[in-house]
């Protein structure tokens, strides 16, 4: 008989979690610090499915639960994702930096949130944005021809495609200004909320450092925009249903059991759509543009079926499943730079994972970097192989061995869009470009997002075809 919590995959009879070498006075903190993702690999690595890290002073130490196996990430997200809770000391740095919308909300405030949101992401609708998505990809491209660019960074570019995307659908007009406010604001705040979370001593927010100044500023010139823009289109003289973009749907939101969205939850949720809502296509864009860029005999059969499916024209949302091969390519570049690398929950109670006993109250970590280079699901893990996403292999792979939306009831609710936005521009790019790599390795580090810490240049060479 099992406990509950405890699943079929113990293998051993080991009940407390092998623990991560560390210093003696800081435990792995500095290394968290300089590289939590390689630190995270090597516990993985040396220790096994589930190990245990400590960081900080004593009487300071923070103790962290790494969860590496499909197996036991499918426990933590779905399975028994009600003992693992958003309560995390870097969630609640976020909730504090990007108020409490989807992102960060839990239980009633996330269910009235989630009922509410849901009817504005179903397939049907989100398809419905196409148009809106290949128009943005087609700016870009017309930008790369009157700027005669011959060396480009992607993950710049991509991520400016994808802003400006995800901000036309959320407000159909004045793009540019909340564009701008983002590109400025966003970096700073996530590296502001990141040295938060690793501080083992953190100053008030209130207190007039120049760090909390800086991210003062920037964070009231998002609040400063959403909230212009919410009042102009509640200001705005129509009828219900007369706008098909995100915010008006937002505003029109409504149901008897839950009411509608006050202006400060509007605004919330308008920023996590606007913030988040772009980085995983930017990041999935980005780095499958740098990949095919190194390989060159995958980008021509990429190029191949694009060519073949689209004969020229511009893709839509029926296209996506006949651009099988450009999904694959775009699935293997998120299984190898997911945009959330790193996801955190905290332990409600006592739970046995693996044969390992996670204690109640307890911070765990999922980390799609390092099962995504589990080499129990992925042979030579550091391949770039887009073959691994055939409807085969899929198949053959435990349901959590990829898992960049996360998962179970807090899945990403934008996933859908995001494919669609990736396939939509990929091949648009793909008709027009071909790619060589001038970045080999192009150094990442993750905030709330995965971030590039150095470019990503390719040189961008015209197709005939």
């Amino acid at each position: 008989m099992t406990t509950q919590g405890e699943t079929t995959m113990t293998t051993t009879t080991r009940t407390e979690a092998p623990e991560l070498a560390g210093l003696p006075l800081l435990g792995s903190l500095l290394d968290l610090k300089n590289d939590s993702l390689g630190t995270f690999l090597r516990a993985r690595r040396d220790h096994g499915d589930v190990v245990r890290i400590t960081a900080g002073p004593p009487g300071l130490r923070r103790t962290v639960y790494g969860v590496f196996s499909a197996e036991g990430v499918q426990q933590v997200l779905a399975g028994e994702s009600a003992n693992f809770r958003k309560d995390n000391v870097f969630y609640q740095e976020i909730r504090e930096s990007f108020g409490n919308g989807l992102l960060t909300s839990q239980d009633e405030d996330y269910l009235r949130q989630r009922r509410l949101v849901q009817p504005l992401f179903t397939r049907r609708r989100v398809d419905g944005y196409a148009d809106a998505i290949a128009a943005e990809a087609e700016t870009l491209l017309g930008e790369w021809r009157e700027d005669r660019a011959t060396t480009v960074d992607v993950l710049q570019d991509m991520t400016r495609l994808a802003l400006r995307a995800v901000a036309r659908i959320l407000f159909g007009t004045d793009v540019d200004t909340a564009v701008r406010v983002v590109e400025r604001s966003f970096p700073e705040l996530s590296a502001y909320v990141l040295r938060r979370g690793y501080s083992p001593l953190k100053v008030p927010r209130d207190w007039p450092t120049p760090g909390n100044r800086r991210a003062d500023a920037v964070h009231r010139a998002l609040y400063e925009v959403c909230d212009r823009i919410i009042a102009e289109r509640r200001a705005a003289d129509r009828a219900p249903g007369d706008g098909d973009d995100l915010l008006t749907l937002l505003v029109e939101a409504e149901s008897a059991e839950d009411g509608r969205f006050d202006a400060t939850e509007l605004r919330e949720q308008v920023l996590v759509f606007l913030v988040a809502g772009h980085e995983t296509t930017a990041t999935s864009l980005g780095f499958a543009l740098h990949l095919l860029g190194r390989h060159p005999e995958v980008q021509a059969r990429a190029h191949e079926e694009v060519d073949r499916v689209l004969a020229g024209r511009t893709p839509g949302a029926a296209d996506l499943d006949s651009l099988s091969y450009v999904t694959q390519v775009l699935k293997e570049a998120m299984r190898l730079f997911p945009a959330a690398p790193v996801i955190g929950r905290r332990a409600v109670a006592a739970t046995r994972i693996g044969g390992i006993t996670v204690p109640a109250g307890a911070d765990v970590v999922v980390a799609p970097w390092v099962t995504h280079r589990h080499p129990r699901y992925w042979q030579d893990p550091e391949r770039f192989d887009p073959d691994r996403f055939t409807p085969e292999a899929e198949a053959a792979r435990p349901r959590y061995a990829w898992f960049p939306f996360g998962g179970g009831p807090r899945a990403c609710i934008g996933q859908h869009f995001s494919m669609l936005e990736s396939v939509i521009a990929l091949a648009m790019i793909l008709q027009r470009h071909r790619f060589e790599t001038v970045d080999a390795e192009v150094p990442v580090a993750p905030g709330i997002t995965l971030q590039a810490t150095g470019p990503a240049r390719c040189r961008l060479l015209p197709r005939t075809a």
